[in-house]
C-alpha cells in the first residue's frame, strides 16, 4: 500500500514538473519572438553580450543633422589639388584636404583685414589679380567678399544657416561642408567695390556683373552656377561666385554653354571612349 501511494506522489509531480517546464519552454519561445529593441530595461539585462549587440542593430534610426549634411555624397574628388576639380553635391573634398599653396591676392576687398576668407590658391591668386586690373582698364572697379574657407568655416556658416532656415532650405543656397567650391580655395564671391548688392540676387543688375558674364573666362574664371541650370549645379543662380578652372576650360565652357557639371562628363566620356 505505502508503495502505492510512493509511486502516485512521484506519477503526480512528475506531471506538475513536465508542464512547469513546458510552460517555461512557452514563455522563452514568446519572449525570443519579441523584438529586442522593445524589451524593458529589466529583460534587457538578462540578454548575452551577443544579444545586446542585435538590440542596437534593431533599434530605429534617427537621422541626425550630421546624417542630413551627406546628403547625396556619392564619391570623393579623386585629385582634389587639381585646377579642374569638380566639387558639388555628389562630390566632395577628402576629410581633412587644406591647400597647401594659399596666397592673398592682391586686390582690393569689402574688408581690410588678411584673414582666411581674403585667400586663394597661388595660380587663382594671380589670375584674379589679372582679372581686377582688367576691370579697372573699363571702369568696373571688382571688390573681393570672401573666398577660402577653411572645412571649420564652411561647417560654422551652414549650421548656421540651416538653424535659421533648416536643412532643406539651407542645402539649396549653401554646400554642405566639404562639398563647397570655397573650400578649394579656387572660387571668389565678388561685388562692385562700393559693396551693392554684394552676395544678393540683385547683382545681376549691375554693371560689375554684365562684365564678369563676358569678360570672366578670358582670365581663367567661369561664372560657376550660371542662370537656368539649377537643376544640373543644384544651385540657384549666383552672379558673383567666381570659380578658377584655367584658361583652356573657362574658354570652352564659354564658348559651350556648359556648366563643369556638363563640361566634366564630357571629358569622363571622352576618356571612357
Amino acid at each position: 500500500m505505502r508503495r502505492l501511494i510512493h509511486t502516485s506522489l512521484l506519477l503526480v509531480f512528475s506531471f506538475f514538473l513536465f508542464v512547469g517546464c513546458d510552460h517555461q519552454n512557452d514563455t522563452k519561445m514568446n519572449d525570443d519572438s519579441k523584438p529586442k529593441s522593445e524589451m524593458n530595461e529589466d529583460e534587457k539585462q538578462d540578454l548575452t553580450e551577443a544579444e545586446m549587440d542585435e538590440v542596437e542593430t534593431e533599434a530605429p534610426v534617427k537621422e541626425t543633422q550630421q546624417d542630413a549634411k551627406q546628403g547625396n555624397t556619392n564619391q570623393v574628388a579623386a585629385n582634389p589639388a587639381s585646377i579642374a576639380v569638380l566639387v558639388n553635391k555628389q562630390y566632395a573634398l577628402p576629410e581633412n584636404y587644406h591647400p597647401n599653396d594659399l596666397v592673398y591676392p592682391e586686390v582690393p576687398f569689402l574688408f581690410e583685414e588678411k584673414i582666411e576668407k581674403r585667400m586663394m590658391r597661388s595660380e587663382a591668386a594671380s589670375a584674379l589679380e589679372s582679372l581686377f586690373a582688367g576691370a579697372k582698364k573699363e571702369s568696373i572697379h571688382l571688390a573681393g567678399v570672401s573666398a577660402y574657407r577653411s572645412h571649420a568655416t564652411q561647417t560654422s556658416l551652414f549650421d548656421r544657416y540651416v538653424e535659421r532656415d533648416g536643412m532643406e532650405k539651407a542645402k539649396r543656397y549653401s554646400a554642405v561642408p566639404g562639398h563647397s567650391e570655397h573650400e578649394t580655395g579656387l572660387a571668389i564671391d565678388v561685388s562692385g567695390s562700393d559693396g551693392r548688392c554684394a552676395v544678393e540676387d540683385c547683382f545681376a543688375d549691375t554693371e560689375e556683373a554684365v562684365w564678369l558674364a563676358n569678360h570672366a573666362w578670358e582670365y581663367g574664371f567661369i561664372i560657376r552656377y550660371p542662370q537656368g541650370k539649377e537643376e544640373i549645379t543644384g544651385y540657384q543662380y549666383e552672379p558673383w561666385h567666381l570659380r578658377y578652372v584655367g584658361l583652356d576650360i573657362a574658354k570652352e565652357i564659354q564658348q559651350s554653354g556648359k556648366t563643369l557639371e556638363e563640361y566634366s562628363q564630357t571629358i569622363s566620356t571622352s576618356k571612357e571612349k
